[in-house]
């Protein structure tokens, strides 16, 4: 390979199946961070015991999420599906009186083309509560995009942008920037600490899609620029531009001490606000330094990522800097206009860590990556639930991709969280090698 060819991104596009969660599992996070609202998953008992193994069963508390259930009658049209679905949300509203109820499609309402964004109108209108249609069903790439497609059609209904009146003129003196809204579903403390970083740059944030509350939905427009903090939010980034007129700030993501500077300092450059490098060199300074423990037992070591939450090019980038070798960045689906400073940085990363650019595989054919990590040994795989433990029965550490999605990985602080995770199986073998535990394993093999 000549040295040009190792200075540049190389990608591959193949032609696997999709291994991954359903995307109604967005569920889990999204009514827990949306705490006046309420998620009605439209779909089959397949889809109801999908919900209940991955949210778990909860017995003494009461979710703010439920199943309508689809039986034969429905899906043959043989019953009016109108009218069960006008009783359900009349008795969600009556017992939960939710700010909002979010109906969730799924792959048999797209199948037998249930027409949801008809009925919702109507039923709303009825019971005098807004009701969102959200078709995070499992036609889609990766679990994460259900994400996606409910902020996508929240956008919709965030309020109309204003210009502040005179009387506010002070207030817009201060801030000395346009609105700014960040969207991305971050735990509140997590949303809290990217906010309070900006703020240290002179910088205010109007907003965020979703908000704790939705009563309390951000104003969008022309003049509203618009920043993501997840890079499988594309669709909702779409809608913000087109449908919303506002300016995306195409900027890499906060995942990582690295990635969290590159997209402050961005925000600074769109806005032409002088960063307090000074605050931010030390910032980041203290970060990597508490990360050393961490740094010290990857560091050389290989990583391959089977790909399954869209999360994989932010992780490998910041795993590049931490000094590992990452062979092949899986991913099931590559918005590379959305993605493309994220991009940047894992190229720019590579080469100041002077180490070989990773293959990127869209759409990976599972099959072929399992030939090419058996050729490669690589010391850890990223991978989804579905592979973990055959590559485990085959000698093959790896870390369940999935894990990654449910923890705080955002922002300076929270960096921690994600050495934390990709060492943890690394420091299990250890531990069963001082225990004389390895040989034993590898000799009933």
């Amino acid at each position: 390979m000549s040295p040009t060819e190792t200075l540049k991104l190389k990608f591959e596009c193949e032609t696997g199946n999709y291994h991954t969660f359903c995307p109604i599992s967005c569920v889990a996070w999204l009514y827990q961070k949306i705490s006046d609202s309420f998620f009605l998953v439209i779909g089959t008992k397949t889809c109801g015991y999908f919900l209940q193994n991955a949210l778990g069963v909860m017995i003494f508390a009461e979710p703010r999420y439920a199943m309508a259930e689809l039986e034969e009658g429905d899906i043959s049209a043989q019953l009016h599906d109108f009218d069960e679905l006008k009783r359900l949300c009349f008795q969600i509203h009556q017992d939960r009186n939710p700010s909002v109820i979010v109906w969730i499609g799924t792959c048999t309402t797209e199948i037998i083309k249930m027409d949801l964004e008809g009925m919702a109108p109507k039923i709303e209108q009825m019971i005098g509560c807004p009701i969102i249609v959200a078709r995070a069903n499992g036609l889609d790439y990766a679990f994460t995009q259900g994400e996606d497609t409910v902020l996508a059609a929240m956008a919709h209904r965030c309020p109309e942008w204003q210009a502040p009146h005179e009387a506010f003129g002070h207030q817009r003196e201060q801030e000395n920037h346009p609105n700014l809204v960040l969207f991305g579903s971050l735990p509140n403390t997590v949303a809290e600490q990217l906010t309070r970083e900006l703020a240290s740059q002179g910088i205010h944030v109007s907003g965020w899609l979703p908000e704790s509350r939705y009563e309390e939905l951000p104003q969008l427009g022309p003049g509203v620029f618009v920043c993501g903090v997840n890079p499988f939010l594309s669709r909702t980034a779409t809608t913000l531009m087109r449908r919303r007129k506002c300016q995306l700030i195409g900027a890499p993501f906060p995942i990582g001490p690295d990635g969290t500077r590159a997209w402050i300092e961005k925000i600074c450059q769109v806005f032409n606000i002088q960063p307090h490098l000074e605050n931010l060199d030390q910032r980041e300074k203290s970060i990597w330094e508490s990360l050393e423990p961490y740094i010290s037992l990857i560091k050389g070591r290989s990583v391959f990522f089977m790909g399954d939450n869209l999360l994989e090019i932010s992780l490998a980038r910041f795993l590049v800097r931490c000094g590992m070798i990452v062979y092949e960045i899986g991913i099931p689906y590559m918005d590379k206009r959305f993605q493309a400073s994220e991009l940047s940085l894992l190229e720019k990363t590579c080469k100041q860590m002077n180490v070989s650019m990773p293959l990127i595989v869209e759409k990976p054919d599972n099959y072929n990556q399992v030939q090419r990590i058996r050729a490669l040994q690589p010391d850890l795989v990223i991978t989804g639930l579905a592979h973990s433990n055959p590559l485990e029965a085959r000698g093959i550490t790896t870390k369940w991709s999935v894990e990654f999605t449910f923890a705080q990985i955002h922002g300076f602080t929270n960096a921690r969280d994600i050495l934390e995770l990709v060492t943890r199986p690394l420091r299990r073998n250890n531990h069963l090698k001082d225990l004389g535990w390895s040989e034993l394993v590898s000799q009933t093999k």
